[in-house]
């Protein structure tokens, strides 16, 4: 794969997942990324994890990050699995989905398990934590593997300064402890990057979202 050239895939069922920190734009760049693909004719089908209020693993692992299931936030392989058990709930959706539409673009995927649990054990891309993830969620729960993966990359800080701001503009959106742990936020950043640079799962893509994103370049590269 190369991202200069385009993404040598089929258009029809490709499965695009959004990566990064919280607070980094994931979701404005679905946004963004879901009117240009329209306008160019794709039919498009968004999904994000956790599916808070919609699957009960979600909002465990909400109430756990929020302080209130005692400690099950202090076991990382707990918390995993909860994410984990999350997309092998939503599994069948994301497959139809796959089916119907030109383009399943995922906010949030298999990926993140693996960034944030390995860099709460100070482990990096290549350590023990990252393979069982692989091995719990695709090769045991039958998580659908995504096509491509675009990392969008944001320096900690600014994606902190996003997070706190979306926080104050919707109450609904207060931040967990993941989101409020500085040293953590570094050190998944670390480990996202590493991902990418080994092309974990599938090729991926590293997006700068420091300024605004060139949603309409993005685009023509998934419809290549």
């Amino acid at each position: 794969m190369d991202g200069a050239t385009g993404l040598p895939l089929p258009i029809v069922g490709r499965f695009v997942v959004i990566e990064g920190l919280d607070g980094a734009g994931k979701r404005t760049l679905a946004d963004g990324l879901e009117v240009e693909l329209t306008t160019r004719g794709a039919n498009v089908a968004r999904a994000a994890f956790p599916r808070y209020d919609v699957d009960v693993h979600a909002d465990l692992v909400r109430d756990a990050l929020h302080g209130q299931l005692g400690d099950l936030a202090d076991s990382v392989h707990g918390m995993a699995v909860l994410f984990a058990l999350d997309r092998h709930d939503a599994a069948p959706e994301l497959r139809a989905a796959q089916r119907e539409h030109d383009i399943l673009l995922v906010d949030r995927h298999v990926s993140s398990n693996a960034a944030y649990g390995a860099a709460r054990l100070r482990e990096d891309a290549h350590g023990e934590f990252v393979k069982w993830v692989r091995e719990l969620e695709i090769e045991r729960l039958g998580v659908p593997v995504p096509d491509v993966q675009l990392l969008l990359r944001v320096p900690r800080q600014l994606a902190a300064e996003r997070a706190a701001h979306r926080e104050n503009d919707d109450p609904d959106r207060r931040r967990d402890r993941f989101e409020t742990d500085a040293d953590l936020q570094h050190r998944t950043a670390q480990v996202y990057e590493q991902l990418a640079a080994t092309q974990w799962l599938s090729p991926w893509v590293v997006v700068d979202g420091t300024h605004r994103v060139d949603a309409a370049g993005l685009a023509n590269q998934l419809l290549a």
